[in-house]
């Protein structure tokens, strides 16, 4: 039977965009411009301590203890740095203020292959469209530079709404903002946890984007997994 949907909600990072290059190179490329030589791996290591102790003590960007998501970034790039053996403090918030900026755009985020292309198909199918992503302040302008926000009626990030995903309260503003009761929903993303579980737990369809060799959790039906994203309309519509 053919899903009565009305509402598709979609996860951004690793869905719809991706990272031009790992962090670690970004970073290094940033220190060679300052004449500093830090190995790629070893910052994509530092990155991922730092970004894991910042998101321990200050869950979604600082939001509830009072801190600007970019002082949050920069807090996270300076740390990755230091943990990489870089010390100068005027170095370092250069560096930080930088980087940040930086991923505000298209410089460092490309779509992934058959993106526009679907959403573009969704939205001449009628469908009404709306991004939910644990994500900062950026996002709205980001999607802008990548030239996707025009398929969207609203984009709730976790910073904008206060709730990160798996929270339920943050597809619970999603199906609000879109009118709709969450059995005409369903939700598009590549996290188990965070996009699938969480969307069905609210009573939205979901469907989980999965690279073939990936690897998917067993309570997982093969008609809610995507090999790409170009087997959406396909699934809804059968």
């Amino acid at each position: 039977a053919m899903l009565r949907l009305r509402l598709l909600t979609w996860d951004v990072k690793d869905t719809l965009l991706r990272l031009r290059q790992p962090v670690g190179e970004s970073y290094a490329a940033e220190a060679q411009a300052h004449g500093l030589w830090v190995q790629p791996e070893a910052l994509s290591q530092s990155f991922q301590e730092a970004y894991g102790a910042q998101s321990w003590r200050f869950p979604n960007y600082g939001r509830g203890q009072g801190l600007s998501s970019q002082q949050w970034w920069v807090d996270v790039v300076k740390q990755t740095f230091r943990l990489s053996g870089v010390h100068e403090d005027r170095v370092l918030t250069l560096m930080a203020e930088k980087l940040y900026h930086d991923f505000c755009s298209s410089r460092n985020w490309e779509v992934l292959p058959g993106a526009s292309e679907t959403l573009s198909r969704c939205c001449q199918r009628g469908f009404r469209m709306g991004v939910v992503s644990n994500f900062d302040n950026r996002l709205e302008n980001i999607l802008s530079q990548c030239n996707l926000r025009h398929h969207f009626e609203f984009i709730l990030s976790s910073e904008d709404v206060g709730f990160t995903k798996p929270d339920r309260r943050i597809f619970e503003k999603a199906l609000r903002l879109g009118g709709v009761p969450p059995e005409q929903a369903a939700h598009v993303g590549d996290d188990y946890t965070r996009d699938y579980r969480a969307a069905r737990a609210v009573g939205m369809h979901s469907f989980l984007l999965r690279a073939a060799g990936q690897g998917v959790e067993p309570e997982v039906p093969p008609e809610h997994i995507l090999p790409t994203l170009g087997h959406l309309l396909a699934l809804i519509e059968k």
